[in-house]
């Protein structure tokens, strides 16, 4: 299904001097399925962070059901068909690995506000490809270096078995240093009653787990009702203990340690801004770190076309613009690395009560300062 949605400066922006006709952004993301929100969030962060950027473009948006082939297909008709030269949204690794690929052969620019697979952030790295997101495993890195930093020794470390989840536990294992029995899931796997089994009989100082959307409240639920919720603690990355999961998991997810490159306490002007935006929009539905990467997103794209007049026809000047990353990112301190994914901090959370009971995420502290990824050093652009 395609939806057309256009920014809501687009008066004021085409009635600025010099600006283009409206640019059209091809956004591919997963809007059905136990996934949907995921690509919602991503959605309607972009629009918001457009629409604050004074941007004047219209997102062209399709669902890929999760699927590489229809994430291709999609994308070939929007490079091929619709003329479209920028495109964005992808939630996950193996849509991405189709993809981006095809967008890049066919002279096209990527932007993810996501998924940011290992496999293209080194050698593989490309002038017209950017992430806003994290790399994939750097993500995860930060809770081994939490895990690490708690004293736990053992671990066990759970992911779908794709190239995300591949990337997770090689993430996590590179900073916790300790023991780590890796267990690997199905892509779409909803009943987790051997792996529980298994770590019941390993018995770790801490569990690890990468499972976004809908697995991730699968997992954790299923958790609980095995009795491991209070006895072994769990270390997890922001999409394992989203709000959305936090609010189906409910309170027996108070307790559990995360780490974060955002959260909604950050104490910033862009930050307070994208939150009230998204309040004032979104009332009933919680914004998450999808939303907020959706966001800066927005603001990266807009900063870019204000640099080319509106325009994406020259793809190297839009590039160029991009690579400047020329503005205020939600999460504070934000540049590219030569691999053109982020540098930034990470940050310790814990899940505590709210006063209304209900689980809330906040901000420890710093855990790691203006860190890339280890994939950098073989990009040679």
């Amino acid at each position: 299904m395609k939806y057309l949605l256009t920014t809501a400066s687009l008066i004021a922006a085409m009635a600025a001097p010099g600006w283009a006709e409206t640019a059209k952004i091809g956004v591919i993301t997963t809007l059905s399925g136990p996934a949907g929100y995921l690509g919602e969030q991503v959605r309607d962060g972009l629009q918001l962070g457009l629409a604050a950027s004074g941007a004047d473009a219209e997102l062209v948006v399709e669902d890929d059901a999760r699927d590489p082939n229809t994430g291709l297909q999609i994308a070939d008709r929007m490079l091929n068909e619709e003329g479209i030269k920028l495109l964005t949204g992808i939630v996950f690794s193996n849509v991405a690995g189709t993809v981006v690929p095809e967008t890049l052969d066919n002279g096209g620019i990527y932007i993810s506000p996501n998924a940011a697979p290992s496999n293209l952030a080194g050698a593989k790295c490309n002038p017209n490809y950017f992430v806003v997101s994290w790399q994939n495993d750097s993500l995860h890195e930060a809770s081994g270096v939490a895990a690490k930093e708690l004293g736990y020794k053992t671990a066990v470390a759970l992911a779908p078995n794709y190239q995300a989840g591949k990337d997770a536990i090689a993430g996590f294992s590179r900073e916790f240093g300790g023991e780590v029995t890796e267990i690997y899931t199905a892509v779409d796997q909803s009943d987790f009653a051997g792996e529980m089994a298994q770590i019941r009989d390993k018995a770790p100082d801490v569990v690890f787990q990468f499972h976004p959307g809908g697995q991730g409240i699968g997992f954790l639920k299923q958790y609980q009702q095995a009795g491991l919720l209070g006895k072994i603690p769990m270390v997890l990355s922001e999409p394992s203990v989203d709000t959305v999961i936090l609010k189906a998991v409910g309170p027996a997810a108070i307790g559990i340690t995360g780490t974060t490159h955002w959260n909604d306490d950050f104490d910033n002007a862009a930050s307070k801004a994208m939150v009230a935006e998204w309040t004032a929009k979104y009332p009933d539905r919680p914004l998450t770190t999808y939303g907020e990467q959706a966001y800066d997103t927005g603001l990266l794209i807009g900063s870019a076309l204000k640099a080319t007049n509106g325009s994406t026809e020259d793809v190297a000047a839009l590039a160029a613009a991009l690579k400047k990353a020329d503005f205020a990112s939600t999460r504070g301190s934000f540049a590219f690395d030569v691999n053109q994914h982020p540098i930034q901090d990470w940050f310790l959370t814990e899940i505590v009560a709210g006063p209304d009971g209900a689980p809330k995420i906040v901000t420890k502290q710093k855990i790691r300062e203006q860190v890339g990824d280890v994939y950098a050093k073989d990009c040679k652009m």
